[in-house]
């Protein structure tokens, strides 16, 4: 029973860091703020990994990150702790994330310019189906009760503790390298792939890499460059070039 929990908790680990580097690399800064260009068949990795670890649309995650930017802790900001306080942002992130995608067009409006395949538009965009099939891919591999353990976990990890942490505490404390209201922390972005970086990101959106000082370390940035070594990737300027 002990190697089984320990199993589950590998599993688990496994899949959420799936999902951050997919979310990090793909969702944010190659969709969002295209500081990345990627070759199509490394976009539809990405796209499947988020789709089978996390059930998001690429268009709704987009449009709500890039509303956020443009109202950066302002009347407007789907989910700012300054605004709507900490704790309401740390633990109830998802809950604004689904209210703003249901009550606003807030993606016809900031995601107009995001094109869908067929694979979009008859696989990707059903996010439960997509859950449903990880959920499955796990329960074959480690057990039926041990899959939806690591499958739990993992889902607590992902929604309620990493991407909760990056829109309430990376808004509320750290240490800041440049005059925006975002904060870094070095622990949280060796979890997050980097996203816990994000002053430097709000100070420089269009960076590939979340890292500037030497001390900080962004996870996703090696990945990244091993993808533009391959020639799978085509990077904008890195944050270092633009602010030298």
């Amino acid at each position: 029973m002990l190697i089984s929990l320990v199993i589950a908790l590998v599993a688990s680990a496994i899949v959420t860091q799936i999902a951050v580097f997919s979310t990090t690399i793909y969702l944010h800064r190659t969709a969002t703020h295209m500081a990345l260009t990627m070759h199509p068949a490394v976009e539809w990795v990405f796209k499947c990994c988020l789709w089978l670890t996390t059930g998001l649309s690429t268009k709704e995650w987009v449009a709500v990150h890039r509303k956020h930017h443009a109202f950066t802790d302002k009347e407007g900001d789907p989910h700012s702790p300054l605004l709507e306080g900490f704790w309401k942002v740390q633990l109830g992130n998802v809950f604004y994330y689904a209210r703003e995608i249901r009550k606003t067009d807030v993606v016809a409006r900031y995601a107009r310019d995001i094109e869908e395949g067929w694979w979009d538009r008859h696989v990707f965009d059903r996010g439960l189906v997509g859950l449903l099939a990880g959920t499955a891919l796990l329960c074959a591999a480690i057990g039926p009760w041990w899959g939806l353990l690591a499958a739990g976990l993992h889902a607590i990890m992902y929604v309620f503790v990493l991407s909760s942490s990056i829109n309430g505490l990376c808004h509320h404390s750290g240490y800041r390298n440049f005059d925006n209201t975002a904060t870094n922390i070095r622990s949280l972005a060796l979890l997050t792939g980097g996203e816990g970086l994000h002053n430097n990101h709000h100070g420089y959106p269009r960076s590939p890499k979340f890292s500037f000082k030497p001390s900080e370390l962004d996870p996703a940035w090696p990945l990244i460059r091993l993808l533009i070594a391959l020639g799978l990737a085509k990077p904008s300027k890195t944050i270092h070039e633009i602010a030298a």
